[in-house]
């Protein structure tokens, strides 16, 4: 995949916590990773909850009223 011209930007608002991510900066590829686990990516979730890394829909809908 080429280089995301956004990447630096992204990596400037990315909270995702797990270091070695090879995703960090490339949103696309974030998104789609998780969405195949049947998980949102970490911007999904305020800092506090996605250092629990539970990304699953449930924890959202739980933390949206749902």
């Amino acid at each position: 995949m080429p280089q995301c011209e956004n990447m630096n930007k992204n990596r400037q608002v990315c909270n995702c916590s797990y270091e070695p991510c090879p995703r960090k900066g490339r949103c696309c590829e974030c998104l789609h990773y998780h969405l195949a686990l049947g998980e949102l990516p970490a911007c999904a979730f305020p800092d506090q909850v996605e250092r629990t890394y539970d990304r699953s829909f449930r924890r959202f809908a739980e933390l949206h009223g749902g």
